[in-house]
This record gives structure tokens, C-alpha cells and sequence, in this order.
């Protein structure tokens, strides 16, 4: 079966959604009053559209980001069945050239920093198409994924990647750990903002990490996020947003220890922390940590008002993007857009930007080339089609690429063209 089709098909289901109010916190259990962010009600960000259903009804369904007044966890009050976003899934890392580099400088700096070999297993949860993983097997140390979109995951099975189609969880873990499959380096990159169950994900961590091992986890940076307005970012298939003064009381409550943390530029600014067993006297433990959980409350992470203020300034961001679409298109101006990343669905639908503004999207993965945005309904075309129709404007939609972008398309200013 075809990605393509599964994405239409995807459209038409409307039985699986299988949601959860969510009333008190999913990790330290108090109740939730404080809204984060409402967004409103929108079609899943991932479910392009084929031109034979454009004129059906789309489903939609909420989205509204509340905060934890005790231990500032933000995460939406209405979750997903994550079978129904993850079981086939759009999202290919390797069609990005930043995302491979990316990949490579972290294996190198994995095996220089902690001596991996032939003799380690490396495990990656939510290993996509092997992206990562492929730098580790070139090299001939032993490694595996765990990937429950079936769609990419045989697509790196293709491509020698071994991989198992598995949603990661505690009862995975206990599967795992008997086989002696356990991790010498775990590793969840962009993972654990799309697990709906905390507590369960991190005790099957615990589990497949040997005594001696370690976690690295990349995420989104909550601060980031409220600092530079990344409201896009909020999605159904995102059900949690974290802190380093969050993502450490998580783990030390499973007497797991964050022992560094790096600052990343990644998706307009991302958290790696490494992380090793309590006991675990291997690794030192790093003045990084320390320091970035004052700077978070030096921005206001550890009070309750900068989380309310948020949804502010998000207005006004909506009202300025929307005022610069109006005066462009009455200069007779034409305007494209780059990419089709989930975050796209967001800013557009919120925005009320579609092919009002809009002629077209382009995207490099040829599997969403044909389709369309949901909601805003765009098309979805090749980016070869812009050096074809000369626009005078074009939106980056997938910002966290911005610079890969620009330098592709850099031709565009031979006609005058704008980003």
C-alpha cells in the first residue's frame, strides 16, 4: 500500500480517533486549570487531502495546551490515540540535508565522546527511516530501531536498517531487555513530545538502558517556544511541551539522573540531555545542567504568569501575518510557500491564510507532491514548480529549515524574488 493512499485513506476515517479528556496532570496528577494556548478546533496537521475529497467536510478536532500550576508540564487536555496519528506517517528525516548532517555529527560525537564499538548495542526509539542509525552501522557497531509508523519503518528495512515496528513503551522494554537486547546508548530524538504516557515511556527506559549506558533525548525547548511565539509547533501529535526544570523531576523521580545538556539550534531551538542511572558513577555530572535550569527561571519557566501571557502575544502575531498577506496581495503581488511540515497546518488554519494568499506549496518528499494542506487545502507541488512560475513571494513554512532552504532556492532572486 502506498504512503499516498494511506494519507487519503487516513482522511476519510473518522471512527479511529479515540480521544482522552485529560483533567489532571499526566505526570504529577494536579488538577489542570491554566490554559497555555487554545487554538481552537483543527483537521490532524498530518492528514493531506487527495482532490477527490476537497469538497467533504474534514474532521477536526480540539486543540487546547494547558499548564501544570505545580510542576509547569505543558500538554494538551484532549489526547490522540497515538495508533491513529502513528501507525503510518508522513514524516521522512532524510529528505532533509540538514537532518542528515545532523545525524552524522551526533553519531561522531557519540562514538568520540564514549568510545562506542563493535562490542556496544545502540538503541534508537522513533528511528524513522534509519537516518540516524545508518552512521552507526556504517562504522559496524551494532544497532537497531524501533519504529511503529509500518509505512518508514520497511522503508528502512530496505534499506538495511534494522528495525522493529513497535510502539516503544514499558511492556516493549520488558520484551527487549529478555531477548539481552538492552542499550549501551538509548537514544530518542523527537520522540518523547508525541508519548502520551510519561511515567510508562520512562520506566521502560530505565529498563533497556544497561547499567552502564545512557540516554540522549532531543526536544523542542519550551523556552524557545513561548520566547520566539512557536505556536505552530503545537499540534495534536505533540502532546507534551518540556523544560529542563520539567524533563529532570521526570526522570529523577525514576532514580534516573540528567548528568548534561546541550542547546541545540534544531526546530528553532531544542534540549539534548544525556542521562545514566543513579548509581551509575561513570559520568560526571556537568555545571550545564545547573545553569540552564537558572536561565529557564531567569526567563519565568517557575512561574505561573508567563505561561498565561503566552496566548497574548500569539495574537498578535496572528494579526500582523494576516495584515502582510492583505498588503502584499493588494500590490498584485504572488506569494508560494515552502514545505508541508505539520507545523504548516497550524499557522495557516489559525492564521486564516489559505488559497486566498496562497497559490501553492512545494515539498521535496514526493510523497506529498499531489496532495493537499489540510484545512487551508493547498496544493502540495515540487519545487521545481516555483523556478517554473516565478513568484514574487515565498512563505518558509518548514522554518526550522530555513537556511537549507534559502540556499536551494537562492535562484528566486534573479527575477526579484522575496523569502
Amino acid at each position: 500500500m502506498s504512503l499516498r493512499f494511506i494519507m487519503a485513506k487516513k482522511s476519510k476515517i473518522k471512527h479511529k480517533w479515540i480521544s482522552k479528556k485529560i483533567t489532571k496532570c499526566r505526570f504529577c496528577k494536579t488538577k489542570l486549570y491554566t490554559t497555555f494556548i487554545n487554538l481552537g478546533k483543527f483537521s490532524l496537521a498530518n492528514s493531506f487531502l487527495t482532490y477527490d475529497v476537497l469538497d467533504q467536510k474534514e474532521m477536526v478536532y480540539p486543540l487546547h495546551a494547558l499548564v501544570c500550576d505545580k510542576c509547569f508540564l505543558v500538554q494538551l487536555n484532549e489526547i490522540a490515540n497515538p495508533e491513529f496519528i502513528f501507525s503510518n506517517y508522513p514524516y521522512f528525516s532524510s529528505y532533509s540535508d540538514t537532518w542528515l548532517k545532523h545525524g552524522r555529527r551526533y553519531a561522531e560525537k557519540m562514538i568520540t565522546r564514549y568510545g562506542f564499538n563493535k562490542k556496544s548495542q545502540i538503541v534508537e526509539i522513533g528511528s524513522n527511516d534509519g537516518y540516524l542509525l545508518q552512521e552507526f552501522i556504517k562504522k559496524g557497531i551494532p544497532a537497531f530501531g524501533l519504529e511503529p509508523a509500518s509505512n518508514i519503518a520497511k522503508f528502512a528495512i530496505n534499506r538495511g536498517i534494522p528495525t522493529r515496528i513497535k510502539f516503544f513503551n514499558l511492556k516493549t522494554a520488558n520484551e527487549l531487555a529478555r531477548l539481552g537486547l538492552t542499550a549501551d546508548l538509548l537514544i530518542a530524538n523527537n520522540v518523547i513530545a508525541h508519548v502520551p504516557n510519561l511515567i510508562d515511556f520512562v520506566k521502560g527506559m530505565k529498563i533497556l538502558l544497561n547499567q552502564s549506558g545512557i540516554i540522549t533525548l532531543e526536544f523542542p525547548h519550551l523556552l524557545q517556544l513561548i520566547k520566539q511565539n512557536q505556536f505552530d509547533t503545537i499540534y495534536h501529535e505533540h502532546y507534551s511541551y518540556f523544560s529542563l526544570l520539567f524533563i529532570e523531576k521526570l526522570f529523577s523521580s525514576f532514580n534516573l539522573v540528567i548528568f548534561d545538556v546541550e542547546e541545540l539550534p534544531t526546530h528553532g531551538g531544542s534540549l539534548r540531555i544525556y542521562v545514566k542511572h543513579e548509581d551509575d558513577s561513570s559520568h560526571t555530572k556537568s555545571k550545564n545542567v545547573s545553569k540552564l535550569i537558572q536561565k529557564e527561571n531567569e526567563f519565568g519557566l517557575d512561574k505561573i504568569r508567563t505561561y498565561v501571557n503566552f496566548s497574548k502575544k500569539v495574537e498578535v502575531v496572528k494579526q500582523n501575518l494576516y495584515d502582510f498577506f492583505t498588503n502584499v496581495k493588494r500590490q498584485g503581488k504572488t506569494i508560494v510557500a515552502y514545505g508541508a511540515p505539520a507545523k504548516a497546518s497550524i499557522l495557516l488554519n489559525y492564521c486564516k491564510i489559505g488559497t486566498n494568499f496562497i497559490d501553492y506549496t512545494v515539498d521535496r518528499n514526493p510523497n506529498k507532491q499531489g496532495l493537499y494542506l489540510p484545512g487551508s487545502q493547498i496544493p502540495i507541488k515540487s519545487p521545481e514548480t516555483i523556478r517554473t512560475t516565478r513568484p514574487d513571494y515565498v512563505l518558509i513554512l518548514a522554518w526550522n529549515l530555513t537556511n537549507e532552504i534559502m540556499s536551494q532556492m537562492d535562484y528566486i532572486r534573479s527575477w526579484g524574488g522575496k523569502f
